[in-house]
């Protein structure tokens, strides 16, 4: 996915309008798929637009705009993600429960299931790279990594999802 980056100006607020009214969609899908819960993934959105637009006069028109906001929401999905554990160990513990040892997976794919077994930045990579389109040099620009190291993280991301798909066998048996 190419963003053509210089059709927005950094604190113009119509262009901000735009992005948010072209990216809202693609954003929530990935915290979706990160966070599990739709209300979580929209509240999670609504926070990575407040942030965004918070920061929109310091973007730089390098990295692509949709980029730039996909690694707010991902920080945005961390620090909820980080908050929910807290409340939900502090409710287990108060109820006197043992802690869930599985994910609730009615409904979703298995592909979405063994997704959200993956760290959330292995996740996010793979969403950035194979749903939203972006290129390795996209996201590194977006992440400030170098393209090399977006290369090796995809990699590995990839073989944990393989792993959590029991894939690993099947690809390296022999035919």
């Amino acid at each position: 996915m190419t963003d053509d980056s210089t059709s927005y100006r950094p604190g113009d607020r119509e262009d901000f309008d735009r992005l948010y009214r072209e990216s809202y969609h693609r954003i929530v899908y990935t915290l979706l798929g990160i966070l599990r819960d739709r209300e979580a993934a929209e509240d999670c959105a609504q926070e990575t637009f407040v942030r965004a637009y918070r920061a929109w006069k310091r973007w730089k028109p390098q990295a692509p705009p949709e980029a730039w906001l996909h690694r707010i929401a991902l920080n945005v999905a961390a620090s909820y993600h980080r908050n929910e554990r807290r409340r939900g160990l502090g409710a287990i513990l108060r109820r006197g429960e043992p802690p869930p040892t599985d994910l609730d997976t009615h409904g979703a794919s298995e592909l979405l299931v063994a997704l959200r077994r993956l760290p959330p930045s292995y996740a996010a990579l793979i969403v950035r790279r194979h749903h939203h389109g972006y290129s390795n040099r996209e996201i590194a620009t977006a992440l400030g990594m170098r393209e090399s190291t977006i290369s090796s993280r995809l990699a590995a991301a990839k073989r944990r999802l393989q792993h959590e798909l029991r894939l690993d066998d099947v690809v390296t048996r022999p035919s």
